[in-house]
């Protein structure tokens, strides 16, 4: 019960400056939560969508493959599949042009580089939001409550009381600011950890599937990595094109 009358005095005697801080820290814990609850239903569904592309290696064709992918709407394995094979068409019917001057591997390669760094930018979006508040919340909160005691020094000079009750409330109630501060910037920095790790392993699986699609679109066979009685070796897996 203690807290929210420290935080209701807090705000009801404290001037602009400190209600600007907290809503400000407000604001800044509403977005970081936003950003961690979005990115992580965003990493629940790739991961949902990655176990689709052994169906994908295992359709009659590249169009029913696309298909088994699942949602084609902001899939990046679909985005992938599509470059490629986009690349790999506009290079087989086009002549005379400035590409050309490259092989299919390198035409191939340039096509899913680019639909990759897409896919990672998508991905890392919001990361920034999250470094930037709990890099900068301990010190918004610290300026609160360095504000608030110098606000409330001045209020017991100017009284002329300064009897221990009459100090340690209003300093108290500014410490909380630079534990609001904390609490605000906490989940934040948990959250941006926790994001990068799990971006990391999404995009391990898409740089695989990079792979496997520069190999099937320049050989026109997927290549494995696992010979049936289990040893290591480079096993193709064919899969007609549209």
């Amino acid at each position: 019960m203690q807290t929210p009358i420290g935080l209701i005095s807090l705000w009801s005697q404290g001037d602009w400056i400190i209600r600007l801080v907290a809503l400000l820290l407000l604001a800044m814990s509403l977005a970081s939560w936003m950003v961690i609850l979005l990115k992580v239903i965003d990493l629940i569904q790739f991961k949902r969508l990655a176990r689709s592309t052994e169906a994908f290696w295992h359709s009659p064709d590249f169009a029913l493959g696309l298909n088994a992918l699942g949602p084609q709407a902001a899939n990046p394995f679909v985005q992938l599949a599509r470059s490629g094979f986009e690349a790999s068409s506009h290079h087989r019917n086009t002549q005379a042009q400035l590409h050309d001057a490259l092989d299919i591997s390198d035409w191939i390669s340039r096509a899913l580089r680019n639909a990759m760094d897409d896919s990672t930018a998508r991905l890392q979006s919001g990361l920034a939001i999250l470094a930037s508040v709990g890099s900068t919340a301990p010190f918004v909160g610290l300026f609160g409550t360095v504000w608030g005691i110098y606000h409330a020094l001045m209020g017991i000079g100017a009284s002329g009381q300064a009897s221990i009750d009459k100090v340690a409330g209003p300093i108290g109630e500014s410490l909380v600011m630079t534990a609001l501060g904390l609490a605000v910037a906490i989940p934040a920095v948990l959250g941006y950890n926790a994001l990068v790790r799990g971006n990391k392993s999404a995009l391990t699986r898409l740089t695989r599937f990079a792979h496997d699609l520069h190999a099937y679109f320049v050989t026109g066979a997927r290549v494995g990595a696992v010979q049936p009685d289990g040893h290591a070796a480079n096993v193709v897996l064919s899969m007609k094109k549209a």
